[in-house]
């Protein structure tokens, strides 16, 4: 009996270091969702400015309608209805249907984080009944490492070229060329490239703050009780 309960526990603490990256990075995709993120790239001194004239209020005005749908429970009329001070529609057709694509993929990053985060929960509380606390705590430092490992190789990419990972980011989970722009369409000059490179940068940075603390949580409880 005993041995059934230490494998089953080996099997959870696995099924742990796995979500642990899941959990992570999906967390700090959705803290960087935010309009604020937005306004503080817009205030940065060399932040590339609008070359068709939108001013740095106009942008951040506008890009926190498009920010603010990826996670609210409108439809596309909550940007499709916006429009320009001449009555000229914000966002053209091509430009909205990239935003219910984007929102879909947003959504359903979401909905695996809810799922990750509720299997991560009963876990802890499974292994707080059975007193293996220390056992959860190492699985969870081990998930930290995993998810560095992980970032490692996704920031060398981003290093290396950008351009190239943000290219193949968007052929992975967009049908065709339908997130292509042309440089004076709303979208580019409210998030040019600048944008995804820092807010990739930001992803990278959040999850490794979480993974630090998760190994070290792990590295204390290997320490405090090295047989538990």
């Amino acid at each position: 009996m005993k041995t059934n309960e230490n494998r089953l526990h080996r099997i959870l603490s696995t099924i742990i270091a796995v979500l642990v990256p899941v959990f992570l990075i999906i967390f700090a995709v959705r803290v960087m969702t935010n309009p604020l993120f937005a306004r503080i790239e817009y205030a940065r001194p060399n932040f590339p400015p609008d070359e068709f004239g939108f001013t740095r209020e106009e942008r951040g005005a506008y890009s926190r309608y498009a920010i603010l749908y990826l996670v609210n429970n409108a439809d596309i009329d909550y940007l499709g209805d916006l429009t320009f001070p001449d009555g000229s529609p914000l966002f053209n057709q091509r430009e909205l249907d990239h935003m219910v694509d984007v929102k879909v993929l947003i959504t359903w990053l979401l909905n695996i984080w809810y799922g990750v985060t509720f299997l991560l929960g009963a876990m802890l509380i499974w292994f707080r009944r059975t007193r293996r606390w220390t056992q959860f705590r190492r699985a969870v430092g081990t998930g930290g490492i995993v998810t560095i490992a992980a970032l490692s190789f996704v920031g060398l990419l981003v290093a290396i070229n950008f351009q190239w990972f943000f290219t193949q980011f968007h052929y992975i989970f967009f049908e065709g060329d339908t997130w292509l722009f042309f440089s004076s369409d709303t979208l580019i000059r409210l998030f040019p490239i600048e944008f995804w490179l820092d807010a990739a940068i930001g992803v990278i940075l959040i999850t490794l703050i979480g993974a630090g603390l998760l190994i070290w949580q792990g590295h204390r409880a290997k320490i405090n009780s090295p047989q538990a």
